[in-house]
């Protein structure tokens, strides 16, 4: 662990916007970390003590538990944005789980010292607060996305997800990452790439996804994420990764 370099910074859509002056007030509270798909970030219930900023391809997942155990993601947060106390005002416990969904560069920040660097610049606090909104729209999209749309249709998003992060067409996604980022089971999961690879859509590795046929998957996709993308635009003009 050690504290990011100014080009590590850049590389959070979030942080790489901000005046100069801002990003040196974050930077030597942070710390750059390279973690593993699955990492825990924060359990709900617990105090959200710190702050993490996905860099590059990483994604992490807001994740609520169901019933019988599965985790069923509400919010992905990559490059565009940032997991923790981003938005509330000191240590509060975590209503969802945040974990990792693709492994990757991760920026922590300690709660306490974000706090003290938003009293220090209101320019901080605005753009976070901005960053609120567009991560509650995401909430609101992914909820009706669950209702309305086929797996089929949410493989191809969260495949394109994962993509708009990656600048290859060919980036480490597996069949159980897959299903837990939908709340389903592996098996269905398993079908629909199935599918996809019979269909020239897709090929598939080792823990690899190979795009073949971009238009064919984006045809194939909800259009979930572009509203999202639409919102961003918006709010936080520049930030969301743009469509692979």
């Amino acid at each position: 662990m050690t504290s990011p370099t100014p080009k590590q910074m850049m590389q959070n859509a979030l942080l790489s916007v901000l005046r100069d002056e801002d990003r040196r007030r974050l930077q030597p509270h942070m710390l750059a970390l390279n973690l593993p798909a699955h990492s825990v970030l924060v359990h709900a219930g617990q105090d959200v003590t710190d702050t993490w900023f996905p860099c590059g391809g990483a994604l992490a997942a807001f994740c609520i538990a169901g019933p019988e155990g599965q985790n069923v993601d509400v919010a992905f947060v990559g490059r565009e944005g940032a997991v923790g106390g981003i938005v509330s005002n000191g240590d509060v416990p975590a209503y969802a789980t945040a974990m990792v969904r693709i492994g990757g560069p991760f920026l922590r920040i300690k709660t306490s010292a974000l706090e003290q660097t938003k009293l220090e610049s209101i320019g901080l606090r605005h753009w976070f607060s901005r960053y609120a909104d567009c991560l509650l729209a995401q909430v609101f999209q992914t909820s009706a996305c669950n209702a309305m749309h086929t797996i089929r249709q949410r493989v191809a998003k969260m495949i394109l997800a994962g993509l708009a992060r990656n600048s290859d067409t060919e980036f480490r996604m597996t069949q159980d990452q897959l299903a837990d980022m939908l709340g389903v089971g592996r098996t269905f999961v398993s079908r629909v790439l199935s599918s996809l690879r019979h269909e020239g859509i897709i090929e598939t590795g080792r823990g690899v996804l190979i795009i073949k046929d971009l238009q064919a998957l984006r045809a194939l996709s909800c259009n979930c994420t572009l509203a999202i993308e639409d919102h961003f635009d918006k709010v936080l003009h520049g930030i969301y990764p743009p469509p692979a």
